[in-house]
């Protein structure tokens, strides 16, 4: 049985507004993702994954050390994110977002 890394800020648990659980076991947990038109999360964790996105997407992602970068995709696009990783979230349109992270333990 694998066993998760455990994250200070927890993307699900610093912003529940924005990340919720949508099934967890020993292997993997998936966190749907929703925010709406121009809204903005907090500084928060993810374990490595991948990100799956339901709707177009064009945020930026601020990292740590201030750092910004854009993300566009469109409806199916597929992310992967090999390691642990932070950062905060901006929806750049007025457009709802929605995604599917599925999280490896």
């Amino acid at each position: 049985m694998a066993t998760a890394t455990a994250l200070e800020r927890d993307c699900t648990t610093v912003d529940s507004k924005h990340y919720t659980v949508e099934h967890e076991d020993d292997a993997v947990r998936v966190v749907r993702i929703r925010y709406g038109g121009n809204e903005e999360s907090v500084m928060h964790q993810h374990r490595p994954g991948v990100g799956i996105f339901m709707t177009e997407a064009d945020f930026t992602f601020i990292w740590p050390d201030g750092r910004t970068e854009r993300i566009t995709a469109k409806r199916g696009d597929v992310m992967r994110f090999p390691d642990p990783w932070e950062h905060n979230s901006r929806n750049n349109t007025g457009n709802p977002f929605e995604a599917i992270y599925i999280e490896t333990k």
